[in-house]
């Protein structure tokens, strides 16, 4: 009998064991299925920070080229302005010449128109007959 309560001992025993084994086996699976979806729903709220961040990568990126446009825009005005101011002082300068010009031409005109005496002693250069 002896031997009979030995192997029902170590029936019992091999037996508790076997699910203590299977205990310990399911609860590491339990662990393992809690630790996956909790790095799911980590990998999800990356994902999501992800997409939120390129959205604002993309918008930042037309904001920066509609910047780029306005600053051209801006130094392109800034050419403009100063090639009108250049004209205009080029065409004041003209302006002064030819006011110089007439100015100096109207004088000449006025001093060459003296009258001149011919041979016959009368005065020429002041009347012009119209009349054929």
């Amino acid at each position: 009998m002896a031997m009979s309560s030995v192997s029902s001992a170590q029936s019992l025993s091999s037996g508790l064991w076997g699910q203590l084994q299977q205990q310990q086996a399911q609860r590491a699976a339990d662990q393992a299925e809690q630790k996956a979806r909790s790095l799911q729903a980590q990998a999800q709220d990356a994902q999501s920070v992800a997409n939120r961040a390129q959205q604002n990568a993309r918008s930042l990126k037309v904001q920066s080229e509609q910047a780029e446009g306005e600053a051209s825009n801006a130094r392109l005005n800034v050419v403009s302005q100063q090639s009108k101011a250049k004209l205009d002082s080029q065409f004041s300068d003209w302006h002064q010449q030819l006011t110089k010009a007439l100015d100096t031409t109207e004088s000449t005109v006025a001093t060459t128109a003296t009258p001149t005496v011919n041979a016959e002693g009368q005065t020429t250069g002041t009347l012009v007959n119209v009349v054929a």
